[in-house]
């Protein structure tokens, strides 16, 4: 999770949201909400320079930018490595990248305030819900429709599908920069040494969990800010096994949402893996990246749902030789309304530009410059994760396992590529963390733990002061 989940992410979460390369419902495409336009784009943009292919934006000449970046799975240095090209492109420009893990409770106020800064990466588990300030944010269409840096419109070289994570009642309001891959990982090499396969039904993930537990490990764990992980795997899971019935429940925040058949049915799952003693207990008293490292250094479990951001957050914390991998999230039986090898993939990393920063035109002009093949390859080599931008990856994966899995699950699931947004667009995770660490740790049941998401839910659902975004 980047914690995106800090999507949980994100993901936050994207947290991806996103599309992953292929067309992505995102996470069921947003209609709804917010005003279209952005106020005032370049009355405060700190525009004055002269408009071209080469300076879009009109930003002016050694103009300052300042980006706050969420310092999460991926860190924050692939966007001081872009705005040290921009640097370089746009005369006498200043940009100052500044990393925060607390995004809500650093800018917010500063919305309040009027001096947003020019570029955000509204993401992790503190993330400000879109839906909340997109009426304070700019359309970001004009990016798109710019050339990068190397002489390319930016649309031509996306992937399909990108726009749909971040665009609320038609207005693209955040632009998500990473394509994320959503799977459980697991150790291609303890799995080849075991004569293991990665579990295709919650049944033999079950199962698995007994040959575990002989071998004296647990089949999952979990750390405390990263238990909504396990809500990414059952959505995903649940949406696999019923459709879109599920997906749109989830998303129009309906009142038995979470009562959904296959919704319960994952849960039951997961219940019967914690009752039977192969979940590692203790993770809701241990730090998320310190649970994740009993998984990939330690091998203490042997399945650990998240997000393609794990690599490269656990790259100084994971075993030689451990060949992370990924699969498709389980199914409940074989008769699934979507395949096995259906995939939650979305662009994640939700970037944003404020309609009251003091340097609009700047802020876009990072974007652009991000979205340059070569901001883009440096992003996918030294992050072992693919962005938006297509072609930026080899077929060695940069010698990534993980990343090879992912072009393998991606190409596997054709076009069955789906996600959903409801959890970052209204803000939950942060509540939702409470009883996922509850259940994970057997403190309630399933029963108890439908009962208190729902309330989660219609708690948003019934708030008139909350503007919902309608999902088709």
């Amino acid at each position: 999770m980047d914690l995106r989940g800090e999507q949980v992410e994100r993901r936050t979460i994207l947290r991806l949201a996103f599309a992953a390369g292929l067309a992505l419902p995102a996470a069921g495409a947003l209609a709804g909400c917010a005003t279209g336009g952005g106020g005032s784009s370049s009355s405060s943009s700190a525009a004055g320079g002269t408009k071209s292919d080469k300076n879009p934006f009109g930003m002016a000449d050694k103009s300052t930018v300042e980006a706050v970046i969420f310092n999460g799975g991926y860190g924050y240095d692939y966007v001081t490595f872009a705005a040290d090209v921009m640097q370089k492109n746009q005369s006498g420009s200043k940009v100052t990248v500044k990393p925060s893990t607390q995004i809500a409770q650093e800018l917010q106020p500063r919305f309040v305030g009027g001096n947003p800064p020019d570029l955000i990466d509204n993401s992790g588990a503190n993330a400000i819900g879109l839906n909340t300030i997109a009426d304070q944010l700019e359309d970001l269409k004009d990016v798109f429709a710019a050339k990068n840096i190397e002489g390319t419109t930016i649309q031509d070289t996306l992937y399909p599908g990108v726009e749909a994570p971040g665009t609320i009642n038609g207005k693209l309001v955040a632009i998500n920069y990473v394509q994320t891959v959503y799977a459980i990982w697991y150790s291609a090499s303890l799995f080849e040494q075991n004569g293991w396969t990665p579990p295709k039904t919650w049944d033999e993930a079950i199962a698995l969990g007994e040959k575990a537990k002989a071998k004296g490990k647990y089949l999952m764990l979990w750390g405390k800010e990263a238990a909504t992980y396990y809500q990414t795997l059952a959505i995903a899971s649940a949406i696999k096994e019923g459709g879109d019935d599920v997906r749109l429940a989830l998303e129009n925040l309906k009142p038995d949402a979470w009562s959904k058949p296959a919704v319960q049915g994952v849960f039951k799952a997961l219940e019967t893996i914690v009752k039977k003693g192969y979940m590692k207990p203790g993770g809701g008293g241990t730090q998320f990246t310190a649970a994740q490292a009993q998984w990939s250094n330690d091998q203490a479990a042997l399945l650990y749902p998240s997000g393609s951001w794990i690599e490269n957050e656990m790259k100084k914390q994971t075993k030689p030789d451990f060949k992370m991998t990924g699969a498709p999230e389980m199914t409940l039986t074989s008769g699934s309304k979507m395949p096995y090898t259906a995939l939650h993939s979305a662009a994640g990393e939700p970037f944003v530009v404020p309609s009251k920063a003091k340097n609009v035109a700047g802020g876009k002009e990072l974007l652009r410059t991000m979205l340059s093949k070569e901001a883009a390859t440096n992003f996918a080599k030294t992050k072992l994760s693919p962005t938006i931008v297509k072609d930026t990856v080899p077929a060695d994966g940069f010698g990534s396992t993980a990343l090879q899995s992912q072009g393998a699950m991606l190409k596997g699931a054709g076009s069955d590529v789906f996600t959903w947004n409801f959890v970052d667009v209204y803000g939950m995770n942060q509540d939702m963390l409470v009883p996922w660490n509850a259940f994970l740790a057997g403190q309630i049941d399933a029963k108890a733990l439908t009962s208190q998401l729902q309330k989660i839910t219609d708690k948003v659902a019934n708030d008139p002061s909350v503007k919902k975004v309608e999902v088709k």
